[in-house]
């Protein structure tokens, strides 16, 4: 919901009165960008799983089996870390955290469209809705008692 102009001004002064009266602590407010944070956390990960990859090396060359299983678990940890900074640095965060205002007595799922004859999807339909959507939609029916 868009703020009106009365609270904008509101914010405005706020801010301004921030500014004044902290201005360290505005400048280093507004100089980090959470994307740079998520940047340099992707980066870090990407060493590290290189890192997990010469230890992989070096156990396989090695023929130390711990070394090996040690570089293997470094880089499913990096790759984890850089997948979930990449989500956050993109702004795709699981479902859960993100709130979309929906009209009201529409749950999550649908899309104020109506349903398609059971067996007849088309591939727009498919491609509008994610996988964890189609789920919920077919719990939700099976819960009716309608499959």
């Amino acid at each position: 919901m868009p703020l009106s102009e009365h609270e904008q001004r509101q914010l405005e002064q706020i801010e301004q009165a921030l500014y004044s009266d902290y201005p360290k602590l505005a400048s280093s407010v507004r100089a980090q960008d959470p994307r740079i944070h998520y940047k340099r956390r992707v980066v870090e990960a990407a060493i590290g799983f290189v890192i997990g990859v010469g230890l992989l090396l070096a156990g396989v060359i090695s023929k130390f089996i711990f070394v090996g299983v040690g570089g293997f678990l470094v880089m499913l940890a990096c790759a984890m870390f850089a997948l979930t900074s990449w989500r956050h640095m993109g702004g795709i965060v699981s479902g859960k955290g993100i709130s979309v205002a929906r009209p009201q007595g529409q749950a999550r799922g649908q899309r104020g469209r109506r349903p398609a004859a059971k067996g007849r999807r088309g591939a727009r339909e498919k491609a509008g809705t994610s996988f964890m959507e189609r789920l919920e939609e077919r719990w939700r029916r099976r819960q009716e008692g309608g499959r």
